[in-house]
């Protein structure tokens, strides 16, 4: 890079032209994929992966975010459980895409938590051409965009998952001080399997329906750590759980809510915030493009219809 004097000299002498320097926010635009609840191995999980072939060869994706609920009903017990060619390998086989995976409820065993079974699937980092899980929380950077796999489960069973609670929370604290926001433009994105609000079946962080006692307070003890350390740290908060598609209105902190868990089948709504859109009608996913400030999401059914296109642009 040429020096300031060096350059007034040129201009002065030569006339030549002035190289402007890139600026912060000059970065490639990122493409990619947000689906849940997809583990089922059926004729609706097929489809949506079929459509988002279609839309990626159309419009371009560099890799796929999978919200949880990865293998249904109760996860994996090996790292050749023949499940994972029936509810992974082969309905994504025609998408060349690394799946950046997080865990669910049933990915530990539903009402078990059991642990192991969610150590197999991040073994099986190591053995799959697309699956990515390294850890069960765990960061990937891409252009401008920070993302942040977030285990949930583990706020929710702090007897059996106590140690991943732990260790995620010292993580969480050292990425997320309590001070908001970093001056550097760079995204937030965060995901994971739970929501912190939705109008689907399971509702809200702090009102999730129980199922048995070792769930605490109904999910309160996540929607503290999530006020505490991401609301209004995040851009963006990625979730499934609930069978459904859904950009809540509400923000936390300026902080965005979005739940595509609708992989691979369906639930009804049960609440009525304010949505910028939903729907709970037609399995599908969510596609996402950030282009420097700018976020442009589209809503997707498996019938390849796009239902919903929208989006914001940051305010520097």
């Amino acid at each position: 890079m040429r020096s300031l004097p060096l350059l007034a000299a040129c201009i002065a002498l030569l006339g030549c032209p002035i190289e402007e320097a890139p600026g912060p926010m000059d970065h490639e635009p990122i493409r990619f994929i947000a689906v849940g609840d997809t583990g089922e191995g059926n004729v609706a999980q097929y489809a949506v992966a079929r459509v988002m072939a279609d839309v990626c060869a159309d419009q371009g994706c560099d890799f796929a975010l999978l919200l949880g609920d990865n293998i249904y009903t109760t996860g994996v017990n090996a790292l050749d459980d023949s499940q994972w060619d029936d509810k992974f390998e082969r309905p994504y086989a025609e998408l060349d895409l690394t799946f950046y995976a997080v865990l669910g409820n049933h990915d530990y065993g539903n009402l078990t938590t059991d642990p192991a079974r969610a150590d197999f699937q991040v073994a099986y980092s190591e053995v799959s051409d697309k699956w990515e899980m390294p850890h069960n929380f765990y960061e990937h950077r891409h252009s401008n965009v920070d993302f942040f796999a977030l285990d949930t489960n583990s706020t929710l069973f702090p007897t059996s998952l106590e140690h991943q609670q732990t260790t995620q929370d010292a993580w969480l604290a050292e990425r997320f001080p309590i001070q908001r926001r970093r001056p550097d433009h760079r995204w937030r994105i965060a995901y994971g399997h739970h929501p912190y609000l939705s109008n689907g079946r399971h509702g809200n962080a702090g009102a999730f329906d129980g199922f048995g006692s070792e769930i605490t307070i109904s999910g309160q003890p996540f929607k503290e750590r999530f006020e505490e350390r991401l609301c209004g740290n995040l851009d963006l908060y990625l979730c499934g759980h609930d069978h459904d598609r859904q950009w809540l209105e509400p923000t936390c902190e300026g902080t965005q809510f979005i739940v595509s868990g609708a992989g691979a089948k369906l639930r009804d709504f049960r609440g009525d915030q304010p949505m910028h859109w939903g729907d709970d009608q037609d399995e599908g996913f969510l596609w996402i493009e950030i282009d420097d400030d700018t976020l442009t999401l589209q809503f997707w059914d498996r019938y390849g219809e796009m239902n919903y296109e929208g989006g914001w642009t940051r305010e520097r």
